[in-house]
């Protein structure tokens, strides 16, 4: 099957797209046919040699195509899905997949009625730092895991665009919270008992540009996602992922994409006594203050080398039959599910139960 491309949307992501199909042209791996974008003056730069459309209907009757990417606004995504899916098109659409769950529901059923392939763009499953941290985890080196963190900080609260607009589907949780809970997800692998949320508007009026998410999963772990746009430090990598995993074996850490992780262990293992106090330079205390000498050793941990081109890679062989999508309708419709619960959360100020059995 020769893969033949239509890009739906030539906005920021749109054009990050482009350049990414006209690299996969040039290794001979699909044809990107056509462009399409409502708005001129976003196409005044589209590649030479592409058709150019300037209404979805268009692009997706061009029969020289059989795979449209749709890259959007959010609230859009649902009208194009149903559409290329009727049009008998593959389709890859931007994240989030949808507004809401109904949405998802709706646009699942056209996919499924015309049998067309079809996955979501969370390609943060290819960043160097989460596979660092997930390979740590299934390792189980830190022996039993019962905490993960994912914390994203930023010194820029100011949104733009349409991304300022709730119903466009605008804020953070809809923006960078869906890779970090799709993270999150992945690595930890296990049903989900409770969630609780707490989702702010602290610099943009509108929409949510905080929000501190922590979900209890059945096999004991306490998954914490933090984000703030305007959440200040001076220290270096601040304004980048950090991971912490900590377990009764040791503990994980690292910051930045390009992750600077170590585990930090003990050179020996704590043992429970009855009501011993001791003495150290912070007074008297059995586990705070400055440790003795020696006491702690860490171990460098190398970087998985991977990047956003193995999304495409997958994409590709998906299509073609070889292999099935790593990003699957249900974990899209899963990731989904759980934000409309944090929603819940936030705007009830209560623990929301999920995945009951």
């Amino acid at each position: 099957m020769e893969i033949r491309v239509g890009l739906l949307g030539f906005g920021f992501m749109g054009h990050n797209h482009a350049n990414r199909l006209q690299a996969l042209e040039k290794e001979g791996k699909l044809k990107f046919v056509a462009v399409c974008d409502t708005n001129a003056q976003q196409l005044a730069d589209a590649p030479e040699g592409l058709k150019v459309y300037h209404n979805m209907d268009e692009l997706f009757s061009d029969r020289d195509i059989n795979t449209v990417i749709i890259a959007i606004p959010n609230h859009l995504h649902k009208e194009a899905v149903i559409k290329a899916a009727e049009a008998e098109l593959n389709i890859l659409c931007e994240k989030p997949v949808a507004m809401n769950v109904g949405e998802l529901d709706e646009m699942l059923d056209a996919v499924e009625r015309n049998k067309v392939k079809f996955t979501v763009h969370q390609q943060r499953r290819w960043d160097k730092d989460f596979r660092t941290a997930k390979q740590v985890y299934d390792e189980k080196t830190l022996g039993n895991v019962y905490t993960i963190q994912s914390k994203l900080y930023g010194f820029n609260g100011n949104m733009h665009d349409w991304h300022i607009y709730p119903e466009y589907g605008g804020g953070m949780l809809f923006d960078w919270g869906v890779h970090l809970i799709d993270q999150m997800l992945w690595m930890v692998n296990a049903p989900i008992a409770s969630v609780f949320a707490d989702v702010r508007n602290v610099i943009n009026q509108n929409v949510d540009d905080y929000f501190k998410i922590i979900l209890k999963f059945k096999n004991g772990v306490t998954g914490e996602i933090e984000l703030g746009t305007y959440f200040l430090n001076d220290k270096e990598n601040w304004f980048e992922h950090h991971w912490y995993i900590a377990g009764d074996k040791g503990t994980y850490r690292a910051d930045g994409f390009t992750p600077d992780g170590r585990i930090c262990r003990t050179t020996r293992l704590l043992t429970n006594v009855p009501g011993k106090i001791t003495m150290t330079a912070a007074g008297p205390t059995r586990s705070f203050g400055p440790p003795a000498e020696g006491l702690l050793v860490t171990e460098d941990v190398d970087t998985v080398e991977t990047d956003h081109g193995m999304f495409f890679d997958n994409f590709i062989r998906a299509l073609q039959g070889k292999e099935e999508f790593v990003v699957t309708k249900s974990q899209v419709k899963r990731v989904l599910s759980l934000m409309e619960a944090i929603r819940e959360s936030a705007k009830t100020n209560q623990s929301i139960a999920f995945e009951e059995e």
